[in-house]
């Protein structure tokens, strides 16, 4: 092994980490992803290709379909490619031009739980000592989470967060 391939190799093994039984992938966005191979690949990019929510689309939004999954492989963008060169549905379809088609609007998937939005309604008078309201909201169920607290600092929003996340697992987003 060369130099440079070692080099190349300390560089992108920084990027792993096992969590017995699998492998996972910090990619450049910062978000973990479960490495897979082989056969389970393949049922992943077909699921994401032809699936219920799949749509046949491209192989650029087929790989971005399994990257919001949360998997990730070397060769996925090459594998989407040639998957939808042997969609038979997609080949059929391809003569169709883009001006042909409706407008699509893309809908963004989420489970419920998956994003909330959080804020502080306050301050207000109280002679019980509570000034404020910390709300959180799911976005998806319009489940209401609220707290009257005494302050607004970090501190208790933390002590909201984790009750939150411990009720509810971790969010994908917090708005």
């Amino acid at each position: 092994m060369s130099s440079q391939q070692k080099k190349k190799f300390f560089k992108d093994v920084k990027h792993y980490f096992w969590d017995d039984p699998y492998l996972f992938r910090i990619c450049a966005d910062q978000i973990i992803r479960r490495c897979v191979q082989g056969q389970e690949a393949f049922d992943i990019l077909k699921a994401c290709h032809e699936g219920p929510t799949g749509g046949h689309h491209g192989a650029n939004f087929t790989a971005k379909k399994v990257f919001d999954a949360g998997f990730f492989w070397p060769t996925i963008y090459k594998d989407a490619h040639n998957l939808v060169k042997s969609c038979d549905s997609c080949q059929r379809q391809e003569k169709i031009s883009q001006r042909d088609e409706m407008p699509q609007n893309v809908i963004q998937v989420f489970e419920i739980f998956d994003v909330w939005g959080i804020d502080f309604i306050g301050p207000f008078s109280s002679s019980r000592g509570n000034r404020y309201i910390l709300v959180a909201v799911d976005y998806l169920s319009k489940w209401v989470e609220a707290k009257a607290l005494p302050t607004n600092d970090a501190r208790v929003v933390v002590k909201f967060l984790k009750s939150l996340f411990a009720r509810f697992g971790t969010p994908r987003a917090i708005i």
